[in-house]
């Protein structure tokens, strides 16, 4: 089972905002993934489509990849805060406000599905039981 994962840094927005982008994507398959990302409004989407698109290259270049990416999926993705830059507002009377503009660095982690993963589900023993009585 292949695993890889891509990250970008000090990307100008909070790690608050491209969290919940992310939790959009996560546990999905790349294919619906990257479809999610596309429709998305939020601007950080273009900025995890491309980490996710890196990712599955890096999966790609793995020794062990079977050549299907229809098998991988977004195993993780996580947002952490990066420095924050400080600046100066001013305000009434002389005064000055400090502004932090934030940054967030994306890390997204994907994985090959096992093959037994992808077949069809077998039927539960409770739907059989009542096909019986």
């Amino acid at each position: 089972m292949v695993q890889a994962q891509a990250t970008s840094k000090y990307l100008r927005t909070s790690a608050q905002k491209a969290g919940l982008v992310l939790d959009l994507i996560r546990g999905k398959d790349v294919a619906a993934a990257l479809a999610t990302l596309t429709f998305t409004r939020k601007m950080i989407a273009r900025d995890v489509e491309k980490v996710l698109r890196s990712a599955i290259a890096n999966a790609q270049q793995k020794d062990g990849f079977g050549g299907d990416v229809d098998r991988l999926f977004v195993a993780k993705c996580w947002a952490d805060q990066g420095p924050g830059m400080k600046r100066v507002r001013p305000a009434p009377m002389g005064r000055a406000f400090r502004v932090v503009k934030r940054t967030a660095h994306l890390t997204v982690a994907v994985a090959e599905r096992p093959a037994k993963a992808m077949r069809a589900p077998v039927k539960s023993e409770t739907k059989s039981k009542a096909e019986k009585s």
